[in-house]
Order: structure tokens, then C-alpha cells, then sequence
């Protein structure tokens, strides 16, 4: 007893400001979900995916590319094509340049050709980090542009959805990117094209009222977030408690709303084994 009054205590160690500075910003990230902290470099080595509780960071339209394509096998379209203020919405072009400023981008989508394991595809990749990744004039444009590439170049094409829903600032302009790309991909379809569609955290609205349900294939990310409107709001209207995995990609999945949920870790073999499945490599190669 005497031994423990007299043993050294142990006080936790509160890092001076002058440290604090030097500590470079983004070296560390906190899980939002277990809320294990990893280095940024051990976060990227595991594909953005949390190596405690498997909870899998969102991604830029960028870094779906990057971790989707072969490397150096990617031809953007549409890249300098940019959001006009055509209804002149308070505040929306600023909103705009801010957004491009942070992301690099010029609007929430990015197209292009590449190939995935040899084989040619047409991408679309859309950025929640774009104003929420919300559905526009240009993201309906660019995404029924590649649509129709792929419909001319015979090749499958890949939609990552990722969206809060229509963009507010463009009101029917945005709706009406529903029905474009909807049309444009029913004559994919009617031509036997492949569309597979690729959910991921958060997909709801107008996304995923139309292209997004659309593909030949649906799958999922672990736990990707989708539905047309927010939990909170279906509670208030049905007066009901809902499941607490509701418009979870499990849900989804069990209720038939997928076909797959796939880990980020094996989403390209995925694809790969898909697109083999559609074709051979030399059938492929010829149609681009």
C-alpha cells in the first residue's frame, strides 16, 4: 500500500502549440466509424478502406479512375465542359467556383475511355466532394455523352453513382437530366450494350431514381448509403421507426434491390471477371 502511494504517477501529455504546428496537416485520420486513427500512407496503401472496421472512406471521381483503370489507360471527354447559371440563382456561381477550387474539377462527373484488365470500357465517375454530387446540366450532358460513345464504340460502360440527388440551383434543368439519361441508356440497352452501375456512399434522389437502378448489374460498396429520399423523412411520413440498416447496401442487396455488394479491395477483379464474362478480350479490342 505504501509502495503505490509513493509510485510515480502517470499524467497524460498535452502537445504544445509549437508541436501541434509542426505536425503536417492530413498526416492522420480518425475512422468515423470505429474511430481508429491511421496514417494517411496506411490508409491509401489499404485503398482508403479503415483496417480496423472495414469502413471504406468515400473516393473522388479521380481516385475511382485511379483504382479502377489500368494505369495510364485513360482518355477523359468533356473536360472543360462547365455549369452555366441559366435560371441566375443567388449565390450559385460562387458555389461553383468554390467547388471547382477545392476539387480540382469542373463539375461533379468525370467520363472517359480506358481499359480494365485489357479490355476497353467507357467510365463515368461522379464526386460527392462536388457539391454533393449533385445532378446538373453538365453531369446529365457528360454522362449521355459517354453513354453514346459506348453505343457507337460497342464498348460496356461503368457508372460510379454517388449523389445527394437533383442540383437545386438548376431546378427542372436538373430533373430533366433524369429522362436524358435514362433515354440514353434504354438505347444502350436496346442496342446490347453492357451497362453495370456501381453504387456508392451516398446515393440517393434523383440518381438514383433514374441511372443508377438502370444497370444490366448492380452492385454495391460495403455499407453505401442509397435510396430516393432520407431516413428521417420516410419516418415522419409512414409514422414508423425503420430498421437501423435501412438503405444499407445489405438491405438492398436482401431485398433485391442488388446483385452484389463487393469489398473496394476486390471491386476491379470484379469488373474484370464481369466484363470476361460479356466477351473476349479479342472480341473487345475489336469493337474499340
Amino acid at each position: 500500500m505504501l509502495k503505490d502511494l509513493f509510485q510515480k504517477r502517470k499524467y497524460a501529455t498535452i502537445p504544445s502549440e509549437r508541436t501541434k504546428r509542426e505536425i503536417p496537416e492530413g498526416l492522420m485520420n480518425k475512422c468515423p466509424k470505429c474511430g481508429t486513427i491511421q496514417t494517411s500512407k496506411e490508409l491509401e496503401k489499404n485503398l482508403k478502406v479503415c483496417t480496423s472496421c472495414g469502413y471504406h472512406y468515400r473516393l473522388s471521381a479521380s481516385e475511382r479512375i485511379q483504382l479502377t483503370l489500368d494505369e495510364g489507360q485513360f482518355i477523359e471527354f468533356d473536360a472543360d465542359m462547365i455549369s452555366e447559371d441559366p435560371l441566375q440563382f443567388p449565390d450559385y456561381v460562387e458555389k461553383l467556383d468554390k467547388a471547382k477550387n477545392a476539387t480540382k474539377l469542373q463539375d461533379a462527373i468525370m467520363t472517359g475511355q480506358g481499359t480494365i484488365g485489357g479490355y476497353p470500357v467507357i467510365v463515368a465517375a461522379m464526386s460527392f466532394d462536388f457539391m454533393g454530387g449533385s445532378l446538373g446540366s453538365v453531369v446529365g450532358e457528360k454522362m449521355t455523352r459517354a453513354v453514346e460513345i459506348a453505343i457507337e464504340k460497342k464498348l460496356p460502360i461503368l457508372i460510379y453513382s454517388t449523389s445527394g440527388g437533383a442540383r437545386m440551383q438548376e431546378s427542372i434543368l436538373s430533373l430533366m437530366q433524369m429522362a436524358k439519361t435514362s433515354a440514353a441508356l434504354s438505347k444502350l440497352s436496346e442496342d446490347g450494350g453492357l451497362f453495370i452501375s456501381i453504387i456508392t456512399d451516398p446515393t440517393f434522389g434523383g440518381v438514383s431514381a433514374s441511372f443508377a437502378m438502370l444497370g444490366d448489374i448492380i452492385i454495391a460498396e460495403p455499407a453505401a448509403s442509397f435510396g430516393f429520399t432520407g431516413r428521417r423523412v420516410i419516418e415522419q411520413t409512414i409514422k414508423q421507426k425503420l430498421p437501423d440498416n435501412f438503405q444499407t447496401s445489405e438491405f438492398n442487396l436482401e431485398h433485391g434491390q442488388l446483385d452484389k455488394v463487393v469489398c473496394r479491395k476486390d471491386m476491379r477483379p470484379t469488373l474484370i471477371k464481369l466484363l470476361d464474362m460479356h466477351g473476349t478480350k479479342e472480341e473487345a479490342t475489336y469493337a474499340g
